[in-house]
């Protein structure tokens, strides 16, 4: 063996990796082993954590669902036959493994070192060509730098999509007219429910973000540039924090950088996880130490943003693609994707986006995917499909503020202008996958009722049809719906989108009106039949025991209400008086025994 890593970003973290590299240090120790043990971030297959990576004479083997036995027995292979054990492997060039494709159809260009590096480590990231492009950059002129940005026709990766290439030059032409230099922010205040994509590149590879920012700040000439990042984000806090002083010591971040001539200083403003401060406007006044509420963009950030000054604001996802448009050039980027950006950046949608890919499906975790590849790819190349065979019912894409599509909507494109012509849209990346027994009526609930909680409640539009719309749902869902209730939330919806002071209220009525448009079945059974087709809605279902019964008692054991009788190897039964209806049995029954109407 030569080198051994384990991810330990957060998702690996979570599943025990930190207790994993305990094991294994202890057993190089023991063992008197010559390997060197490094850390590095997440892969993507967070499906498959604790994830070691083992690299040999042989090749290199990655180990998924890593325990402290198996790490053990890993370590004994490898050490003294240098043998792979075949049935643990999770990914390698030499042997066909159950989760080969998940990688297939990938194409990673932001999250290319994410599992590869020490992200705690800058000479990691040299290694891999890191800060390059920015010694590339600083022999070019800002002009020149702007103009191989806008030919790769990147769209911002936060959700607007906007040209990023346009924006830096809108920001340079309003400082020269105000004679003040602009300011460069990185919004990683990433709040949407299963998303993690910016957290992840943070924690997994934090220079590549450090090394578009200076490119982007010495693009428009600006000295002064901020990372806003939610508190709810430690490790991420403290790898971007790390990284930023291992910048300055090797003399990429600061003063004269490089010996250019060219300084910028990089601040870190710690956001407190509220949802609307991921919109620019809310995220600015957050900054100022004001409340968060967005302001109507008569005058657009480039223009006045932070402390009134021409304001550059792009993602995290956006500033970590730049060093490799700038590495491999624009046209290089410009092929990559859909649509044709060659003449107009709105005509496609250029390069790769990265998604969290969450829900019913079988491989959760980070994807990174050309544009244009299909929601079908995605959800059974990709993820491998649903668990436990079920049918696919609808994929949210976009966030909280997303839409609902349904399966007839599989072969759709995922690009910027497909999914909003289709009820939804690109947003930060977040994916989420549901199957037949998701009610659709309570997910459009679930995700009004947060962006009801987490609305600034500055303009009326929002604020008070926000809360129309949860009570609406929520009555719904408990059998009280009201006939004429479908059109009145549809004229809610509709005055929200054209009377909202920003684009949270605007997009805030996607959840109900794409599930309306979609499954306006499911919301005429919860209001005219009284029933959830799904199973899901309390009020509306009753549980029931039929003759698939063997009388095993794991129901009635796991009941946490004792509404389950019978005696073992009979069939037994649920007192609708006492039962919940939390779905227990449901869940632990192995012969679908248990009835749901």
């Amino acid at each position: 063996m030569k080198k051994i890593t384990i991810g330990l970003a957060s998702c690996g973290l979570a599943a025990g990796a930190g207790r994993i590299k305990e094991v294994i240090n202890k057993e190089v120790q023991d063992k008197k082993l010559q390997i060197n043990i490094h850390e590095t971030g997440c892969i993507g297959m967070c499906y498959n954590e604790p994830l070691v990576e083992v690299f040999t004479d042989s090749g290199n083997w990655l180990y998924g669902n890593v325990t402290e036995e198996t790490a053990k027995e890993i370590i004994k292979h490898h050490s003294e036959e240098d043998s792979p054990i075949k049935e643990w492997l999770v990914k390698t060039e030499k042997i066909k493994t159950k989760d080969d494709t998940f990688f297939i159809k990938q194409l990673k260009i932001a999250s290319r070192n994410c599992g590869i590096i020490d992200s705690t480590n800058i000479d990691d990231y040299i290694a891999k060509d890191g800060y390059k492009s920015l010694d590339k950059v600083l022999k070019m002129t800002p002009e020149d730098v702007i103009d191989e940005v806008k030919r790769s026709a990147i769209r911002g990766r936060g959700g607007g999509g906007f040209p990023t290439g346009i924006k830096w030059e809108s920001a340079v032409k309003a400082a020269v007219k105000k004679n003040e230099n602009p300011i460069l922010v990185c919004n990683a205040d990433e709040g949407d429910p299963g998303a993690f994509m910016d957290r992840n590149l943070l924690e997994s590879d934090p220079h590549t973000i450090l090394e578009g920012m200076i490119i982007g700040a010495y693009a428009i000439n600006s000295s002064e540039g901020y990372i806003y990042i939610r508190k709810e984000y430690p490790l991420a806090l403290e790898r971007i924090s790390t990284a930023i002083q291992q910048a300055k010591k090797k003399g990429f971040l600061g003063i004269n950088i490089l010996n250019s001539g060219f300084d910028f200083e990089i601040k870190i403003h710690r956001g407190a996880g509220a949802f609307v401060c991921g919109e620019s406007t809310a995220l600015m006044a957050s900054m100022t130490g004001k409340v968060g509420e967005p302001k109507a963009k008569y005058i657009h950030n480039v223009e006045s943003g932070f402390k009134g000054k021409p304001t550059v604001l792009n993602n995290v996802e956006t500033w970590a693609n730049i060093p490799v448009i700038i590495e491999k050039g624009a046209d290089w980027f410009a092929k990559i994707g859909s649509g044709d950006v060659s003449e107009n950046p709105w005509n496609g949608s250029s390069g790769t986006k990265v998604f969290s890919l969450v829900g019913k499906i079988k491989r959760t975790g980070l994807i990174e995917v050309p544009m244009g590849i299909t929601l079908r790819e995605i959800v059974y190349d990709i993820g491998g499909g649903i668990p436990k065979d079920r049918k696919f019912k609808a994929i949210q894409t976009g966030g909280p503020s997303g839409g609902c599509l349904p399966e007839s909507l599989l072969d759709l494109t995922v690009d910027f202008d497909s999914l909003t012509k289709a009820g939804s849209m690109m947003g930060s990346g977040g994916m989420i996958v549901m199957d037949e027994k998701t009610c659709m009526v309570d997910v459009a609930k679930y995700f009004i009722h947060f962006l009801k909680g987490e609305s600034c409640g500055k303009c009326t539009p929002c604020r008070e049809g926000l809360i129309s719309l949860d009570k609406i749902l929520d009555r719904i869902t408990k059998g009280d719906g009201k006939p004429d209730d479908i059109e009145l939330m549809e004229d809610i919806c509709e005055t929200m989108k054209i009377a909202s002071l920003c684009e949270l209220g605007k997009s805030a009525p996607n959840p109900v009106l794409s599930t309306i448009k979609y499954f306006r079945d499911e919301y005429e059974a919860h209001i005219r039949d009284k029933k959830c087709p799904a199973g899901v809605c309390k009020e509306l279902i009753t549980y029931s025991i039929n003759e698939k019964c063997t009388g095993c008692t794991i129901c009635a054991k796991k009941c946490p209400v004792d509404a389950i009788s019978g005696k073992l190897k009979e069939m037994h039964f649920i007192d609708p008086n006492i039962c919940i209806k939390c779905g227990i049995c449901y869940e632990v029954c192995k012969f679908d025994a248990i009835t749901v109407e």
